[in-house]
């Protein structure tokens, strides 16, 4: 399973989401997201793909917080 496809998946699952409408371009405010449901999936991916995401404001996309993700894991 790629990062994306585990961010779309907790999304999906927090927000009652179709995981298939989730795209990668999408803002947090396009999925219905505020600051605390954003502090609530940076912390349950930090728990799944144990890494360490400082919330800031340049994540603004599901595809920003997969490319922090993945440059960590690197």
């Amino acid at each position: 399973m790629t990062t994306f496809e585990t961010i779309a998946k907790l999304l999906a699952e927090a927000k009652d989401l179709d995981v298939a409408t989730i795209k990668p371009e999408m803002t947090f405010a396009d999925l219905g997201l505020d600051s605390l449901d954003v502090a609530e999936l940076v912390m349950n991916l930090e728990d799944e793909l144990d890494v360490s995401i400082e919330i800031n404001p340049s994540l603004k996309t599901v595809q920003d917080v997969a490319a922090l993700v993945d440059e960590q894991k690197k």
